[in-house]
């Protein structure tokens, strides 16, 4: 019997020949990653049921990073890093990336920044593996070919004291993108055209598994881009088949050996769905759900206040070069903020140059705000004092991931999610904008 991508991942982490959806299986873990608003609680469980004293299963194959509420006053997010910190010292933690001057990132060489832009960067996402985050988003990783999902810190504590989960094997949605990619189309629309037609419940429990000419093409970012959103359709992970693009990627940053593994010609879907991405147009996810679809150019009558780029979802260094495109020589009439997802990123827009400018001076030259330090930021609000927080009921279009009530901050805002095309046209408008009007 043939099986899927994830099926042939789970099947060897449990050490069986073959497993088919709706089985409850035991599975090994490669990777146990979990960051600052977590950490502590997952911590706490594997302290009361390990024992205080007891040790990790494995203090190589747990990765913890502070990325979310990072730069801020707040006494309670401050020591929630503190206790990674004593951790990973008390645990012999080989990949914690600590910070510990707050007040200028670049003096602390291991903090990187989001996590499930780090993990990539730094070689932990790997084809045919299985990796566990403290995080809804840490599907991001199914990008690379390897089974990632996120779980609850009583499951990440049990994985802390013995490498092992149990869990139920999904079935598998594919969807077969094919068709050239117009110039103005990005990974960000087309995973937002497919939640608005599934719904935010349209994939629950399930594996989305993306395939076809488009998806071939893409970049390794943009395919990040496409996995990283599968939770807001409810999916249990995403997948991309690994090819010359991933190992590339992926040699280039670890030389940890991987098996990557391909879904069988036989294998069996719970659906199947074909688009044509020519005859796309750019779209927005309209407050208060990512799958409140609607094209960009039905919204061009909706003023907003402000514009956002950032996050895992849109704060890679591809998602400013394409933000730059459109920049470039104009003005931002609301303002722009910039989130770079990592340390790296955050390098990249002062070294990378689009038509013999840096992204940073495209940026500062438009009008837009400083560019952050590297972090979640806004995205998911955080304390008061947080860089782009929503504080007041303002209309953002933003190159985040969620735009329920309060995803940003204050509950009475409204929040576009869109690409970074889609936003950069907007901050130049002062209004939805699709980005055709400024790209030629």
């Amino acid at each position: 019997m043939g099986m899927t991508i994830t099926e042939k991942i789970l099947a060897k982490a449990s050490g069986r020949s073959v497993v088919e959806p709706g089985e409850n299986i035991w599975v090994d873990v490669d990777v146990l990653m979990t960051h600052d608003v977590c950490g502590p609680g997952t911590i706490g469980v594997f302290k009361r049921e390990f024992g205080a004293d007891a040790k990790v299963w494995n203090s190589e194959k747990i990765v913890l990073i502070p990325d979310h509420y990072i730069f801020t006053a707040d006494e309670r997010a401050n020591r929630n890093v503190d206790i990674l910190r004593e951790f990973a010292q008390e645990q012999g933690i080989k990949y914690f990336y600590d910070i510990t001057d707050k007040s200028n990132f670049k003096a602390n060489p291991d903090y990187k920044g989001v996590c499930h832009v780090a993990l990539a960067q730094e070689g932990h996402t790997r084809p045919g593996e299985v990796l566990f985050g403290t995080d809804s988003h840490t599907c991001n990783a199914g990008a690379f070919g390897q089974f990632a999902t996120g779980i609850g810190n009583t499951d990440a504590g049990f994985i802390m004291g013995t490498g092992k989960l149990l869990i139920k094997v999904p079935a598998t949605m594919r969807f077969i993108l094919n068709g050239e990619m117009p110039p103005y189309l990005l990974a960000k629309d087309l995973i937002l055209h497919i939640i608005g037609d599934i719904t935010v419940a349209g994939a629950t429990y399930r594996t989305m598994e993306f395939a076809g000419v488009a998806v071939e093409k893409m970049t390794m970012e943009e395919r990040m881009t496409l996995c990283n959103m599968v939770i807001e359709a409810g999916g249990k992970n995403g997948t991309i088949a690994p090819d010359e693009t991933t190992f590339e990627y992926v040699r280039s940053r670890t030389n940890q050996p991987f098996e990557p593994v391909y879904t069988d010609p036989d294998a069996k879907f719970y659906s199947n769905r074909r688009y044509d991405v020519s005859q796309l147009e750019p779209v927005v996810a309209q407050p208060h759900s990512p799958d409140n679809r609607a094209l960009a150019r039905e919204c061009s009558n909706v003023k907003i206040d402000r514009v956002y780029i950032g996050s895992c979802t849109g704060g890679k260094t591809e998602d400013f070069f394409h933000a730059a495109k459109i920049l470039k020589g104009n003005k931002v009439k609301v303002p722009t903020y910039l989130v770079p997802a990592t340390q790296k990123v955050y390098e990249d827009l002062f070294k990378l140059k689009y038509s013999e400018q840096t992204l940073s001076e495209i940026f500062l030259e438009a009008g837009c705000i400083e560019p952050a330090a590297p972090s979640c930021a806004a995205c998911l609000g955080g304390p008061k004092d947080t860089f782009g927080r929503m504080n007041e009921p303002e209309i953002c279009v933003s190159t985040t991931n969620r735009n329920f009530p309060g995803r940003m901050g204050n509950k009475e805002a409204g929040v576009y999610l869109a690409s970074p095309y889609t936003a950069a046209a907007s901050a130049l408008t002062g209004y939805v904008t699709d980005p055709r009007e400024f790209l030629s």
